[in-house]
């Protein structure tokens, strides 16, 4: 009678043990096979969501058990999901049915033109580039512009953290809400100041940022020339306005390492060796501190300055045409002994 007990008794600890260590890998323990993100779009059927989830896992069988049990598939979340070492089932189905997706970083730097950076961005959304780009051409018309590419001024150059469901809606209200962050009462006052319009004041800065090369080191002084031009009904004569234009032009399709005279009288509203004034919009994206150059602008008397050829990136400033047309030539000759073409 003992033996049968003991018997029994063994048959059951083996019994619960085996349904124990089911139960602890079919919900408890790792399931993670490797690492990564999980991309689940919206409107995904329950094999898409398997398919999308099985090359991370170990066990398909066990989470597609976990799942159906938890309905996944009628309550799941669209999104971007970090699959991490040591997750179980119930962890990974517990995130997905609580949206909590991780968050993809986005640079975005000083791209030409708003359809530009989209095409850039939406690589790492949900909606493709054209949707995102009809989406906010609509919120551009509904503020009385024309595109989204009028709408240049409230994006800013640097890094932001947006989900892949992001909407364009979401997406520019971010950047909206960064902008009227941007211009305090202090800034306004300074605008007011300048003599310059908003629109004129991100054009400025655009060129500024592109002069200086995005550096902060010589962006008031370069403000300050260009201010010192306009007041004098000077044209700029800006390089990095005409490289706009031509790559404008070809729908930025060029790459221009070096302009030649011949460039200087390209068609175009943006051209400031063909025209007077300040250009109708920004050439680029631009940041904060090109913002901040020209509203605080160095107080000075340069009007002509040159790239540096001893100092790659910096510039040579002078208020004298002489001394301008031997900076220039020093840095043409440069040019030409490095053969940049």
């Amino acid at each position: 009678m003992k033996k049968i007990i003991l018997i029994l008794f063994v048959i059951a600890i083996v019994i619960l043990g085996f349904f124990g260590i089911r139960f602890y890998n079919k919900y408890i323990g790792n399931n993670v096979a490797k690492e990564g993100f999980v991309l689940i779009p919206h409107r995904a059927a329950a094999q898409q969501i398997l398919d999308s989830i099985s090359p991370y896992i170990k066990n398909k069988d066990y989470f597609k058990s976990v799942a159906e049990e938890k309905k996944l598939s009628q309550n799941y979340r669209a999104g971007r999901y970090e699959m991490k070492s040591g997750m179980s089932n119930r962890e990974i189905v517990n995130m997905i049915l609580a949206g909590n997706q991780t968050p993809n970083s986005f640079r975005i730097k000083d791209f030409d033109d708003v359809y530009q950076m989209l095409g850039r961005v939406t690589k790492k959304t949900e909606i493709d580039s054209a949707t995102f780009a009809n989406e906010l051409n609509k919120i551009a018309i509904r503020k009385g512009y024309k595109n989204a590419e009028d709408l240049k001024k409230y994006f800013f150059n640097n890094t932001y953290e947006f989900f892949w469901t992001v909407t364009p809606t979401e997406f520019f209200e971010k950047f909206e809400t960064e902008y009227k962050n941007f211009w305090t009462a202090e800034r306004i006052e300074k605008e007011k100041r300048s003599g310059l319009t908003r629109d004129q004041i991100y054009a400025l800065a655009s060129i500024v940022y592109r002069e200086s090369g995005g550096k902060p080191d010589e962006q008031k002084t370069i403000a300050g020339l260009y201010l010192n031009r306009y007041r004098k009904g000077m044209k700029l004569q800006s390089d990095p306005t005409v490289i706009y234009a031509i790559n404008k032009a070809s729908n930025f399709s060029r790459k221009i390492k070096r302009l030649y005279y011949k460039d200087l009288t390209i068609e175009s509203p943006y051209n400031t060796y063909a025209n007077k004034g300040i250009p109708p919009g920004p050439i680029c994206i631009v940041d904060k501190s090109s913002l901040n150059a020209v509203l605080d602008a160095d107080d000075h008397h340069y009007i002509f300055m040159c790239a540096d050829p001893e100092k790659p990136g910096y510039h040579k400033f002078t208020d004298n045409a002489a001394e301008h047309a031997l900076n220039a030539k020093a840095y043409q000759e440069w040019l030409d002994r490095k053969e940049i073409k």
